[in-house]
């Protein structure tokens, strides 16, 4: 497996009143860019100032990228307390990373400095936080047992909250269940999931304020913290065809000798409005909007706490924002040597 080359830039973003819907903001890059050897980059996550995190579960490592001083680091250089990352998210200046082969979370300060400790919660049925609130509590996203055919995936996953000293835990939400279609094997009948189908996603605010993006709705929910849901208007968006090269495309990320099954996978016959969201500054909701194979640009939907759209933000060829600060956004670019990963200001 190669080693990619991960490169930060700032990218100018004006912060002014939110522009007509039909005026997209294009993130310019302006700044020399940094270097980071890491195999993929999943997720980020804003750590005050120009510092960001990037997780990489491919090669099982995390980067600190400071903008200001032009260093990169790797948390945890001697592989000592991280054993294999699977999410990261931050609270002010701590950084918590989820780590499944140590069954724990650890908490770090200065994006170097480990200061807590946190087992898994046996209230979540194993799953791996994902967010952090400001009192502590911790959020999972805990899946159904799929079953020996794949049909309990067609129940609902659940968003729950532990709090810590808590007895059991509060669900919060239940996400959209997956898209399954019946598949006939030599072990009998299947359910398994269509390709290019969509997922709910959510995040936390560190008052407790949940949000939840609903694909198949195309619109963020919020759940304030007296408990009371708010629902989000609908986003405009294209409807996106899955074409004969989306599913080629699709089938070449497997070895040559499994293509052919890939080919005969089950295929949504259109693609879902988003495929991640993350919170950025200020509370807002980042959605990384689908895209057209022949498009050369990559968008995203920025919605407020009320549910409204704010803004639509661009990023030129095959960029993907994994985290704002205050004033920029962390952008991954993939291009002939590797990643290039961006912010804006």
């Amino acid at each position: 497996m190669r080693t990619l080359t991960l490169s930060g830039l700032l990218l100018l973003v004006v912060a002014c009143e939110p522009p007509d819907e039909a005026e997209p903001q294009w993130l310019a890059p302006v700044g020399a860019p940094l270097h980071a050897d890491l195999l993929e980059a999943t997720e980020g996550a804003w750590l005050g100032g120009d510092r960001f995190a990037l997780l990489s579960p491919g090669d099982n490592r995390i980067a600190i990228l400071d903008f200001s001083s032009g260093r990169v680091t790797r948390l945890d250089p001697d592989a000592r307390e991280i054993q294999n990352p699977g999410h990261l998210f931050s609270l002010a200046d701590t950084l918590f990373v989820s780590d499944w082969g140590r069954r724990r979370v650890t908490a770090w300060t200065s994006g170097t400095t480990q200061v807590r400790e946190i087992p898994l919660s046996p209230l979540a049925g194993g799953a791996l936080p994902q967010a952090v609130d400001a009192r502590g509590a911790l959020y999972f996203e805990v899946s159904p047992n799929p079953g020996p055919d794949g049909s309990g995936n067609r129940d609902s996953a659940a968003v729950v909250r532990v709090t810590p000293g808590a007895v059991k835990a509060d669900t919060l939400a239940r996400l959209t269940p997956l898209e399954l279609a019946a598949v006939e094997t030599n072990q009998g009948r299947r359910f398994e999931r269509r390709v290019f189908s969509g997922d709910d996603e959510w995040g936390v605010l560190p008052d407790g304020t949940l949000w939840v993006a609903r694909y198949y709705h195309n619109r963020v929910d919020w759940r304030d913290i007296t408990g009371t849901w708010h629902t989000g208007a609908g986003l405009p968006d294209r409807v996106l065809e899955v074409t004969r090269v989306d599913r080629e495309r699709f089938a070449e990320r497997f070895p040559p000798e499994l293509r052919d099954r890939a080919q005969q996978l089950q295929y949504n016959p259109v693609k879902p409005a988003f495929v991640k969201a993350f919170t950025g500054a200020g509370g807002h909701v980042w959605l990384e909007k689908s895209r057209h194979i022949a498009d050369t640009m990559q968008t995203y939907h920025e919605v407020g706490r009320d549910g409204q759209l704010l803004r639509e933000l661009r990023v030129a060829g095959w960029g993907r924002v994994l985290a704002t600060s205050d004033s920029a956004a962390l952008v991954v670019r993939t291009d002939t040597v590797g990643f290039t990963v961006t912010m804006t200001r």
